[in-house]
């Protein structure tokens, strides 16, 4: 595994805490992060019995973190620190929705002219060059965050049960450009 990915992971797993089932979450029984549906999943595919995610272990934590969001988010690809934002975009509300994101984010600020798609290929990769040239990486990260807000908002209007939840995914996403600002110059700041 890429050493980047364990210090995107510290973020997300902070975030993500121990075993949960809370009658409003979508995702059902929870544990880290990973719900039953991706843990049985997961277990299948390497000829495992099936067992609750209560029990799931660190090493599979990171394995299906690794190999089901970090990797297909495209995360390994992006300068730091996007590569964490978008792993755990992608951790919180899905591959294609975090791709979506940021194709969104480089698009409202001028680096991305295609249609929005929800597939991180070269030409979004680019986008991302682009932005990084001009030293507005950061800008591109802040945008990014706001429309994950937005997104949160979004939800909340449209399923009310849903807001038991706002005030934990506001916390994390304003938590996550806090993480980021620690970078300051790096990223064009």
């Amino acid at each position: 595994m890429l050493p980047r990915f364990r210090e995107c992971l510290k973020f997300v797993l902070k975030w993500e805490g121990g075993f949960s089932n809370h009658p409003a979450d979508r995702g059902g029984a929870t544990n880290k992060g990973i719900t039953q549906a991706t843990y049985d999943a997961y277990r299948k595919g390497k000829g495992l019995p099936l067992r609750s995610v209560k029990f799931i272990t660190d090493e599979e934590v990171e394995e299906i973190y690794y190999t089901k969001y970090y990797l297909p988010s495209k995360a390994h690809l992006m300068p730091p620190p996007l590569d964490v934002v978008v792993f755990d975009t992608a951790v919180n509300m899905g591959v294609k929705t975090s791709a979506i994101l940021l194709q969104k984010a480089l698009q409202e600020l001028g680096y991305y002219t295609l249609a929005v798609d929800g597939i991180v290929g070269e030409l979004t990769l680019h986008a991302i060059r682009k932005a990084q040239e001009k030293d507005a990486l950061f800008s591109v990260i802040v945008k990014y965050v706001q429309l994950r807000i937005q997104r949160y908002r979004g939800i909340v209007a449209k399923n009310p049960f849903q807001r038991v939840f706002l005030k934990g995914w506001l916390n994390r996403a304003l938590d996550l450009l806090n993480y980021c600002k620690k970078w300051g110059a790096q990223v064009g700041a």
